[in-house]
């Protein structure tokens, strides 16, 4: 499948330029193929599995020890030293047969010897209403005192999200950084003749239905607080910008104008969204309020504009543009003006996402004829080619901007994939049976 322009399908323009025909017809003839691709989508099961290689520059030592209690209590301990080891910075001390409770004294020395820098252990007991209490600790062994300690409380189903909250608090306690574990992924799913669009944790789990639909679904973005995923749906016969309330279902069109409606991004206060309209003629990008209200054009150009992408200050886009002859990355403000062009290494490069510090770009290059995810320093224009191909495809940041999701093609078969920002820690969250696409990373929530 080739990923070209993948998020913006476009009706016939007016007839340009030589140029522009040639631009054209590449981008017609990819869009065919998405389509194609998209109904060959093989059905898939619900649940992920996680597959992992490499390691950081710098390995944390650390003993994560089953809280004691409660049987419930060692599945907590797996889901902790599960999303540890995931981001390949964490080396895991055995500590099996430690047997620590919330209030045991720590052998700092012990831990020492066996190679232990830090060690996680608790208490998990059940309460009188069928509730859970969580009782965590964090020992430091070089400093020989307690970095963390904190309570969690919560039902047998939050369990695996309270795991997530411990791992995230031992992730930043120890490396400086916010943790992701408690964050959310979204992505589309087709199973049979059905489109779902799920939501699940960061580390493909628990996955859950937020839309089912006989139609395709694509282009899902999360909103700034979490609460909302704006999508493209197929369902009317043509494409709609869809604002989809998570806990409610409740959704409203954002853009269902004349032809088409795609390619939909949050602006950082969550009150716009940038969406690709055709409505008058080719592909060009458009600012909408989040309750559909006010309507403005932003980009006037004689070819393709599509994929905008907020800057995190919420003053300029990012997005794709042929207008110098072949795809590349630009920038420009919100009151349109001239464009200035960010990617020029390769002839092919789309899908730009920003990180949240606003100091790197990612997006999709042709290399060789693989599709690579790419990694650009804005300030020094440093590249770095994250992954190897063949087919990587929409990148997207983890809110803490230290690793990046995407989708990949992988002996054949298309799987959610996921790469640390300096490219060394690689993983793959596949599902059997089945195929995922446009996978979205969601925000902190809290």
């Amino acid at each position: 499948m080739t990923p070209a322009y993948r998020r913006a399908p476009t009706a016939r323009p007016p007839a340009p330029g030589r140029a522009g025909t040639r631009s054209l017809l590449r981008l017609m003839t990819a869009l065919l193929m998405l389509a194609l691709a998209a109904m060959l989508w093989r059905p898939a099961q619900a649940q992920l599995r996680v597959d992992i290689s490499g390691t950081g520059a710098q390995q944390y030592p650390i003993a994560v020890a089953d809280f004691t209690g409660d049987p419930a209590g060692q599945a907590v301990a797996e889901v902790i030293r599960a999303d540890l080891t995931r981001t390949g910075q964490f080396r895991l001390i055995n500590a099996s047969g430690s047997n620590l409770t919330s209030e045991t004294p720590i052998a700092y020395d012990d831990w020492r010897n066996r190679g232990a820098d830090t060690v996680s252990y608790g208490s998990i007991s059940r309460t009188g209403d069928g509730r859970y209490e969580i009782r965590f600790r964090l020992a430091d062994t070089v400093q020989r005192g307690q970095l963390d300690g904190v309570a969690f409380s919560g039902t047998e189903r939050e369990l695996r999200r309270i795991a997530h909250q411990i791992a995230d608090r031992i992730y930043e306690k120890i490396t400086g950084v916010r943790g992701v574990f408690a964050t959310r992924i979204a992505y589309v799913l087709k199973q049979g003749g059905t489109y779902e669009l799920q939501v699940a944790d960061s580390d493909g789990q628990n996955p859950q239905v937020a839309l089912r639909s006989r139609e395709p679904i694509i282009s899902p973005s999360w909103s700034p607080d979490g609460s909302r995923l704006a999508y493209v749906s197929f369902e009317s016969g043509k494409p709609v910008v869809y604002s989809h309330t998570l806990s409610s279902s409740q959704r409203v069109p954002v853009a269902n104008y004349k032809g088409n409606n795609s390619a939909p991004s949050w602006s950082p206060d969550g009150s716009q969204l940038a969406v690709v309209l055709t409505r008058d003629g080719l592909s060009q990008i458009y600012v909408v309020g989040a309750d559909g209200q006010n309507l403005r054009r932003v980009t006037r150009s004689p070819l393709i504009d599509t994929e905008p992408v907020f800057a995190p200050d919420g003053g300029s886009l990012y997005f794709t543009s042929d207008r110098s002859g072949s795809p590349q990355i630009y920038q420009t403000g919100l009151d349109g003006g001239q464009a200035r062009r960010i990617t020029f290494n390769g002839s092919y490069n789309i899908s730009p996402r920003i990180s949240p510090d606003g100091k790197t770009l990612l997006y999709v290059s042709r290399r060789d004829g693989a599709f690579r995810i790419a990694s650009l320093d804005i300030a020094s224009g440093n590249e770095t080619l994250l992954t190897d191909g063949p087919d990587d495809q929409s990148p997207s940041f983890a809110p803490n901007g230290m690793q990046v999701l995407y989708a990949a093609v992988q002996n054949g078969r298309s799987v959610l994939a996921g790469v640390s920002s300096d490219g060394r820690v690689r993983q793959t969250l596949s599902v059997l049976n089945g195929e995922v696409r446009e996978p979205t990373w969601g925000p902190f929530t809290n």
